[in-house]
């Protein structure tokens, strides 16, 4: 599971003009609170994605006040800064010093909503490729060059022409996970990791790629800022799935808590992927009341949850958070409902506290559990419940799909400078 992520933030954003004279592209506002690359580094980091490095040159003071040190989730993100401007693929051989073994490599202004996790399965499946690029299908990619995919493997790059305008194709995406062999590619400075060194892989056989449909949006241009900036804000609260853990995602072996005994329930992998493939938010509740009886430590769990996280994720998919509590849920939600109630002191329901901490659109998202009690937490809560039964779990995850799924943007991709 790569932890480490690059991102490039260095470029003059030259076709916005006056709008980028003293202000990066990335850092271009999008409402009162937040910048451009606020939204793209909490994609990034919700993934698990814990160090992130934004390659900085131009006015690169700018993301060292606003970004180095902080933490995005459970991410810290710190800045390398470039000495001098030597292209895309100069910025990542400067940052040669701090480059894990498997990285991915994003652009800092383009935001690309995909379940970033598929591409370590992607690299993993492609044992002699350097890279794996996320490409997006458009409905003329003559402005932007075109991507030739075969087989999973990227074969060619044509260049921006407008010779086949009109006709859909494969573009990059602006996304990918590399293995720090990409390196030895970069031979020459200044040079472009898009131009240069990508068709060099592909005509290796070493470029692996494939095709993902998420929300995409660059800012190259002022109407695709302003469009960004139109958008952006809608479609941030999204969807959330809550799973209850024993008995919905594992088999429950009375009080489970052993990595030994964790046993997957038939689809529960599947369902999280396609989650994560719709851009729903994955969070895993779960009562420990073995921990309030003293039958084994926090620590214990939490060794359980990164079993499972493991698991996941060499099948390509994601829990975004874990919660739990020694208690029944309904009854955290009865003492969250209380909390101004001063002879109480109440353990935050664990749907609620999801809610305060990340942007959910509750109106949109559903808990699946296996008691009538979870369906009645969910109530409460103010989101929708979904009994599970027994069986594949996919059998409930259509239904679950219906609940989230209503106007997901989707924006046609603009040239980037």
């Amino acid at each position: 599971m790569t932890k480490q992520a690059m991102v490039l933030v260095g470029g003059k954003g030259t076709r916005l003009g006056a709008l980028a004279a003293c202000t990066p592209k990335p850092l271009m506002p999008i409402d009162a609170e937040t910048v451009f690359l606020d939204e793209v580094l909490f994609n990034i980091a919700r993934y698990g994605f814990d160090d992130i490095v934004l390659l900085a040159g131009h006015l690169h003071e700018q993301f060292t006040d606003r970004y180095s040190g902080k933490k995005v989730h459970d991410a810290t993100i710190r800045v390398v800064v470039e000495p001098a401007p030597a292209g895309t693929a100069g910025a990542l051989v400067n940052a040669a010093p701090v480059l894990a073994e498997t990285f991915l490599f994003a652009n800092g202004d383009t935001l690309f909503d995909i379940n970033l996790r598929r591409l370590d399965k992607l690299l993993a499946d492609a044992p002699g490729a350097v890279a794996a690029l996320a490409l997006r299908r458009v409905p003329d990619p003559a402005r932007f060059g075109s991507v030739d995919l075969r087989d999973g493997a990227i074969v060619g790059f044509r260049e921006k022409s407008t010779a086949h305008s009109g006709q859909e194709g494969l573009i990059n995406g602006g996304i990918g996970l590399m293995r720090r062999e990409i390196l030895s590619f970069m031979d020459r400075m200044p040079l472009s990791i898009e131009t240069n060194v990508y068709p060099r892989l592909a005509a290796a056989g070493h470029l692996a790629g494939a095709e993902f449909s998420g929300y995409f949006i660059d800012i190259g241009l002022p109407d695709t800022l302003a469009q960004a900036r139109d958008k952006i804000p809608q479609r941030r609260p999204r969807p959330a799935v809550f799973l209850d853990r024993d008995g919905v995602l594992n088999h429950d072996a009375g009080y489970t808590h052993r990595v030994e005994d964790l046993k997957w329930i038939p689809g529960a992998i599947e369902t999280i992927r396609r989650m994560n493939d719709r851009g729903a938010l994955v969070f895993v509740i779960t009562n420990q009341a073995g921990i309030a009886r003293g039958y084994y430590r926090p620590a214990e769990v939490e060794r359980f949850h990164a079993a499972m996280v493991a698991d996941l994720a060499r099948e390509g998919a994601h829990i975004d958070a874990f919660y739990i509590c020694p208690y029944h849920p309904e009854a955290e939600v009865e003492a969250y409902r209380h909390a101004d109630h001063p002879d109480r002191k109440p353990n935050p329901g664990m749907i609620l506290k999801a809610l305060a901490e990340w942007p959910i659109d509750p109106s949109r998202s559903v808990l699946i559990g296996d008691q009538e009690t979870d369906i009645e937490a969910a109530r409460r809560a103010g989101v929708k419940g979904l009994l599970y039964t027994g069986g594949n779990l996919g059998h409930v995850t259509e239904a679950a799909l219906a609940m989230i799924e209503s106007a997901m943007p989707v924006i046609e991709p603009a040239h980037s400078d």
